[in-house]
């Protein structure tokens, strides 16, 4: 671990880049907004005030939600780091261009140079791009985001629990955490302590740097994800323990970032997206987040693991005070963005469809896709929301059910001999999918089967045996 003094030394000098360079300023125009993706890691649906959150403090971000839009039915993709990730960076679904689960250190795979990144979009419109965080599509050279479309990269290559400090993994298990300068590592062991703030600051740093022309700033936080840590300012903040001091920091990080942008007088050109990577990690009790009504977390495909907090801001394109119940998710941004952009969507096959209606919020604008698919783990479709229904396929899932948490860093353990069956909800009157109705709907049952042959003659399925004819292989070191 290295010191403050030098932690402080590095910090400064990783500005240098910026300080020391000149920009060509160029005129922003309604077509080329600035983009900034705030992007959590293990936050839960109700972690947030304007989700109605109580067992923490969000005011920035609860502003943030008066002045935008909330997203009531925002998901991800797969309720996992790293296939969470590729699908809101490339509009496709994980399973499509061969990402699964989360990468560790010893993964010789990634993502395929061949896809196209939200920041490839925006390079292709001039912007100046950065990402300032966790990327976790992995670390080895050809995978790091300055191959894939990002000017600036400082942060780490995969998760802030993957290190020897972990405290279920076995000695030798995980090499020192590496901290990225672009594609160097600049040291290892990082005081994640300053993770939130020094991400912060360096995206604020950028965003002063770049005012006078086009930038895409992707941020996404290690935290909350454990190991939690916190800076000293905020240790101890909130009165109501670790994780909501962490989250406080977050939500003051996020209110920094409008602030700057506000004060830059950038505002009416600039959207700030702030979501999760999936649900929360139950099995870790205090340290871990909560869905609020929403069933199970992080690792499954109800709600509460793939439905997460969303709100945008874009001072006068998105209306103030504004709220969704359309379901989207994050395969939807990138072609959202290229929208806005006048930019072409990528020539291969991605899986997401523009919301821009959503987001302006014109009358009677609906999701742009009949039906949003959970694959998990390497290829198993496991559910299907389509409008108010979701359907889950038998498989079988993690669950704390009645087990003892974890608490203050140690984890419980998951009971993973739970399985489901051919299980219909309806999300309207029955959010917490509690009650099994397919008996009584046979129409809509016939439905989902004419939509799971759609994208199982698609994607394939592992859990009936369905071969694969559409996906794409992810990049691979030798």
């Amino acid at each position: 671990m290295i010191s403050k003094i030098q932690h402080t030394v590095l910090f400064l000098s990783l500005f240098s880049c910026f300080l020391g360079c000149s920009t060509q300023k160029v005129s922003q125009s309604n077509t080329s907004p600035n983009i900034i993706i705030v992007f959590i890691d293990d936050m839960g649906w109700a972690d947030v005030g304007f989700n109605g959150g109580t067992h923490v403090k969000t005011p920035r971000l609860d502003q943030m939600a008066k002045e935008g839009l909330v997203l009531t039915d925002f998901y991800v993709a797969q309720p996992v780091c790293s296939a969470s990730r590729s699908a809101l960076l490339t509009g496709c679904y994980p399973n499509r261009i061969g990402i699964s689960g989360a990468l560790g250190p010893h993964a010789k795979h990634g993502i395929n140079a061949d896809e196209i990144t939200i920041a490839e979009i925006c390079k292709e419109r001039g912007y100046a791009t950065a990402i300032f965080g966790k990327w976790h599509i992995g670390h080895l050279q050809p995978f790091l985001p300055t191959n894939h479309g990002f000017d600036t990269f400082v942060g780490i290559p995969y998760s802030n629990d993957m290190w020897p400090m972990h405290p279920e993994a076995r000695k030798g298990t995980y090499p020192p955490l590496p901290y990225f300068n672009d594609d160097v590592i600049v040291y290892s062991s990082p005081d994640q302590t300053q993770f939130t703030k020094d991400f912060t600051n360096l995206t604020i740093d950028f965003i002063k740097e770049h005012k006078n022309e086009p930038f895409f700033v992707y941020v996404p936080h290690p935290m909350v994800h454990v190991p939690l840590h916190v800076s000293k300012e905020w240790d101890g903040a909130t009165g109501l323990g670790l994780y909501a001091d962490v989250v406080a920091e977050i939500d003051d990080g996020v209110g920094r970032i409008i602030d700057t942008v506000n004060e830059l007088g950038i505002e009416d050109h600039t959207l700030i997206i702030f979501t999760s990577d999936n649900g929360p990690w139950l099995s870790y009790g205090n340290h871990g987040g909560q869905t609020g009504i929403y069933r199970e977390g992080k690792g499954t495909t109800f709600e509460g693991g793939v439905r997460v907090p969303f709100v945008a801001w874009w001072p006068g394109t998105i209306a103030a005070n504004s709220t969704s119940s359309e379901p989207l998710m994050t395969i939807d941004i990138l072609p959202t963005i290229a929208q806005w952009l006048e930019v072409p969507l990528p020539k291969h096959t991605i899986d997401g469809k523009s919301a821009a209606a959503i987001f302006e919020g014109e009358a009677d604008a609906t999701s742009p896709q009949e039906a949003y698919y959970f694959y998990y783990h390497k290829n198993n479709l496991e559910a299907i929301r389509w409008g108010k229904w979701k359907l889950h396929f038998p498989h079988g899932y993690r669950s704390m059910g009645d087990r003892p948490v974890g608490s203050d860093g140690t984890p419980g353990k998951y009971d993973y001999s739970v399985k489901t069956g051919l299980e219909l909800y309806n999300l309207e009157t029955d959010p917490s999918e509690t009650t099994n109705v397919r008996e009584s709907f046979p129409k809509v049952m016939e439905k989902f089967a004419t939509l799971a042959s759609k994208i199982r003659n698609d994607l394939g399925d592992s859990l009936t045996d369905t071969k694969q004819t559409n996906q794409r292989m992810a990049g691979k070191v030798e």
